[in-house]
C-alpha cells in the first residue's frame, strides 16, 4: 500500500514539480497509483483531470474529481473532452493514447511516464510537441534515502487525515493466475494482493461451533478435536447443556484432551454472543457456523415471520459471528450452507435465501483478506433434526435427482477439503451420475449438474406460443401425441399421463396405483411433491403451469381435463387442417433430427417412401392437377410453383404437359437423398 503513494508522490513532487493552481491529468485513476496520485494532486492544490474505464467513474468521483473532468481511458476521446490542455500528465497508457496525451500538454509542460509500456525518446517528444519535458522512471532511481523521506512524508499525511487508504482486493495465492488476469484486464479498483491460507487447526485459541447440539455440529466438533488437534472448544446452541446428547459429547471431547465450554446462546442475539466471546481468553482461532432451522413452505404461503425465523439462524447468526470475531486472530471460518442455495429446492425459498447469504458472506470475507468458506452440503446419511422428517417419498425423490446420502466419514473428508479450499464456495455432496443420466425425460437434470450426468442432456427448449393461455416448447411430446386423436382417446391419454407421473412422484410402481378420482392430498401429496408433479407435467406438456396446480385441480381426472383444455382448446381440437399441419411439422422435425446419423440403407428407404407420398399427393382426389398450378411429380403441378430436385422447373406456373410431368417424376426418381431433403425444405419450409 505505501508503495503506491510513494510512487505517486515521487512522480508528482520530485519529477513533475506540481504547484498549486496547475492542472494534472492522471490516467488510470481508479488503479492503485492512480488513486494515490489523485489524492496527492488535490493535496498539492492542483486541478485534477482523470481517465478510467466508464464502469469506474463513480470511484473517481468519490475521490473528489468532478464529472466533467472524467473521461474514458479506453479511447482518444479524452483529448476532445480535455481540449483546453493540462500542465502535467501522469501516464500509464500506450500507443495512440500516449500521442493524444502528449497533444494535451501545454508548451513547456511535463509528461511523466510510469507505465513504461510505450516509452518515447525525450528529445523527440520535446521537438514534436512544443518543448514538452518527458521522463520515464523507476521508483528505485530515487535511492533508499529519498524513498525513506518520501515514506515519512506520506505517513504524516495519513496521520493528518489528508490521505485515505486505497480499496484492496484480496485473492488466494493458490489462485494467483486468476488474480493476475484481473489485473491484466484492469478489472479491479485500487490494489490487488495475494493472501496465504492458514492451516486448519487449533492455533492456540478457541474454536467456536454454533449449532453444536445438532447432529452435524457434534460430528464436526469430534472431528476437529480428534483429527485437527483443536484443544479449546466453545459449543454454542440455544439449549446449551440441556440439549440431548451434549453431555456425552462433552465427555468424549474432554477424554480426547480438549477444554470444552458449553453455552446456551442464540447466535442471532448479538449482545448475548458478544458477551460470550468477550469471556474467552486467548482469542478465537476458528469458527464453524452450523446453526440452522427449516420451515418448508411454498413461496405463495411464505410469510414475513416464516422467512425471518429461518434467516435469523443462518443470516443474522453468521453476520454476528463475522463482525464479533474481527481482529481476534481467526485463522479459519467455515459456514454450513446447503446445496438448496446453489441448485434450488422446491418449498425451501426461505432456506435457500439464507444459505445464499452464507455463500456471499464467504466471498465478502475473502475479498477483504479474511478466511472464509461456505460449504453447500448435500444430504447426510445420519439423520439430524432438520432431516428426521424425510420419508420414503422424499428419499425416492432425492434418488431420482441423483442425490446420494453421504456417510459421516465421506462428509468429514469433504469438510477438510472445503476448509482448506482456495475457493469461497464449494458444493459438498455425493451425486450418482448414473441416476442423473437414467432420469426419464420428464425429470429434468439440474442445469448445473448436466456435466455430471452419464447421458446426453438435451438443452433447454425454446418457448413458443401455444394453444390456450400458456406457452409450450417446440415439439412438446404430449401435445404431438394428442394430434389427430378423438376426444375420448385424448382424455384417456391425458388421464394416464397424470396418473403415471403422480405414481412416480409418490414412488409407486404404475399408474394403476393412482385412483382417477381420489384426491391428491388423500394420497399423501404435500407442497413439495405437488411442485414436483407440476414440474414433471410442465416438462411433458410444455405448458407453464402454476405451483398451485395440484391444489386447484385436486384429483387426476380434473387435472387431466384441465391439461386437455390448455393443450387443445375447443376451437382447435377438431380442426383437421391444423392437425395435418402439426403432423407434417412433427415429421419434418423427426427427419431433420435423424438425418445426420442415419445410414445409407435407411436413407434410401426414407427417400422411396417420400417419393411415393409426393406422387400420391400430387394429384387431387378427382384426378385433376394439384392446386396452385405448379408442376409436381407424375405430371401434376409442383406445390407452390417451386423447383423440384435436379433443377427441373415448372412451366409458366400452370399444369405442365405430360412430357414435363414425366421429366419431373424422373428427376424425383433419380434424386439423391440430399437433393430430396433440400426439396422438402423448399416445399414445406424450414422451422
Amino acid at each position: 500500500m505505501p508503495v503506491a503513494f510513494v510512487t505517486a508522490y515521487y512522480a508528482l513532487v520530485d519529477l513533475a514539480g506540481v504547484r498549486a493552481g496547475e492542472s494534472v491529468l492522471v490516467h488510470s485513476a481508479a488503479g492503485g497509483v492512480g488513486m494515490a496520485a489523485v489524492q496527492l494532486a488535490r493535496y498539492l492544490g492542483a486541478e485534477v483531470f482523470a481517465t478510467a474505464s466508464e464502469s469506474k467513474w463513480s470511484v473517481v468521483r468519490g475521490l473528489g474529481v468532478s464529472g466533467e473532468r472524467i473521461a474514458s481511458s479506453r479511447s482518444v476521446e479524452f483529448e476532445r473532452v480535455f481540449g483546453s490542455g493540462v500542465d502535467v500528465v501522469l501516464d500509464s497508457l500506450a500507443g495512440e493514447l500516449v500521442d493524444a496525451s502528449l497533444r494535451l500538454v501545454r508548451p513547456g509542460g511535463r509528461f511523466v511516464e510510469m507505465g513504461k509500456s510505450d516509452v518515447r525518446d525525450a528529445g523527440e517528444v520535446a521537438e514534436a510537441f512544443g518543448g514538452v519535458w518527458y521522463r520515464a522512471f523507476d521508483l528505485a532511481e530515487a535511492g533508499v534515502e529519498r524513498m525513506g523521506e518520501v515514506l515519512r512524508e506520506v505517513v504524516g499525511l495519513f496521520e493528518a487525515g489528508v490521505l485515505e487508504l486505497l480499496p484492496v482486493g484480496v485473492g488466494d495465492v493458490r489462485r494467483a493466475g486468476e488474480v493476475f488476469g484481473v489485473m491484466r484486464r484492469a478489472r479491479h479498483v485500487g490494489k490487488l494482493v495475494l493472501s496465504v491460507p492458514s492451516v486448519v487447526d487449533g492455533g492456540g485459541g478457541w474454536v467456536v461451533v454454533s449449532g453444536a447440539s445438532g447432529v452435524l455440529g457434534g460430528v464436526v466438533a469430534r472431528h476437529v478435536v480428534v483429527e485437527r488437534g483443536v484443544r479449546r472448544l466453545l459449543l454454542l446452541s440455544r439449549r446449551g447443556g440441556d440439549a440431548p446428547g451434549v453431555g456425552g459429547l462433552v465427555a468424549e471431547l474432554v477424554a480426547a484432551g480438549a477444554e470444552v465450554r458449553v453455552v446456551a446462546c442464540d447466535v442471532a442475539d448479538r449482545d448475548a454472543l458478544a458477551g460470550v466471546l468477550s469471556s474467552l481468553e486467548g482469542g478465537v482461532s476458528g469458527v464453524v457456523h452450523a446453526a440452522g432451522v427449516l420451515d418448508d413452505v411454498m413461496v405463495e404461503s411464505l410469510s414475513a415471520e416464516r422467512l425471518a425465523g429461518v434467516l435469523a439462524a443462518k443470516v443474522t447468526g453468521a453476520w454476528n459471528l463475522h463482525e464479533l470475531t474481527l481482529n481476534r486472530g481467526v485463522r479459519w471460518f467455515v459456514m454450513f450452507s446447503s446445496a438448496a442455495g446453489v441448485l434450488g429446492a422446491a418449498g425451501q425459498a426461505n432456506y435457500a435465501a439464507g444459505n445464499a447469504f452464507l455463500d456471499a458472506l464467504a466471498a465478502f470475507r475473502r475479498s477483504r483478506g479474511l478466511p472464509g468458506v461456505s460449504v453447500a452440503w448435500g444430504l447426510w446419511e445420519q439423520r439430524s433434526v432438520m432431516t428426521e422428517g424425510l420419508g420414503d417419498i422424499d428419499l425416492t425423490r432425492f434418488a431420482r435427482m441423483g442425490v446420494v446420502p453421504m456417510r459421516n466419514d465421506d462428509g468429514l473428508r469433504l469438510f477438510d477439503a472445503a476448509a482448506e479450499s482456495a475457493r469461497s464456495l464449494v458444493v459438498a455432496a455425493e451425486l450418482d451420475g448414473r441416476a442423473l443420466g437414467a432420469a426419464d425425460r420428464d425429470t429434468p437434470v439440474q442445469p448445473m449438474l448436466r456435466g455430471l450426468a452419464e447421458r446426453q442432456v438435451a438443452p433447454r427448449r425454446r418457448w413458443t406460443a401455444s394453444a390456450g393461455d400458456g406457452t409450450q416448447p417446440d415439439g412438446a411430446p404430449l401435445a404431438r401425441q394428442l394430434v389427430g386423436l378423438g376426444k375420448g382417446e385424448r382424455r384417456r391419454v391425458l388421464l394416464h399421463t397424470v396418473r403415471e407421473h403422480a405414481a412416480t412422484v409418490l414412488g409407486h410402481g404404475s399408474a394403476e396405483s393412482i385412483p382417477a378420482e381420489q384426491g391428491f392430498l388423500d394420497m399423501g401429496f404435500d407442497s413439495l411433491t405437488a411442485v414436483e408433479l407440476r414440474n414433471r407435467l410442465s416438462t411433458a406438456t410444455g405448458l407453464r403451469l402454476p405451483a398451485t396446480l395440484v391444489f386447484n385441480h385436486p384429483d387426476a381426472t380434473r387435472l387431466a381435463d384441465h391439461l386437455g383444455a390448455e393443450l387443445m382448446p375447443p376451437d382447435t381440437v377438431d380442426d383437421a387442417d391444423t392437425a395435418l399441419r402439426a403432423e407434417l411439422d412433427r415429421l419434418e422435425t423427426s427427419l431433420r433430427d435423424s438425418a445426420a446419423d442415419t445410414d445409407g440403407a435407411t436413407r434410401a428407404m426414407v427417400v422411396t417412401r417420400l417419393q411415393d407420398l409426393l406422387s400420391h399427393w400430387s394429384t387431387a382426389p378427382n384426378g385433376s392437377a394439384a392446386p396452385n398450378g405448379s408442376t409436381a411429380p407424375n405430371g401434376s403441378a409442383a406445390p407452390n410453383g417451386s423447383t423440384p430436385p435436379n433443377g427441373s422447373t415448372a412451366r409458366n406456373g400452370s399444369a405442365a404437359s405430360d412430357d414435363a410431368g414425366a421429366d419431373v417424376a424422373e428427376n424425383l426418381e433419380s434424386a439423391g437423398a440430399d437433393e430430396l431433403f433440400s426439396f422438402i425444405d423448399r416445399e414445406f419450409g424450414s422451422h
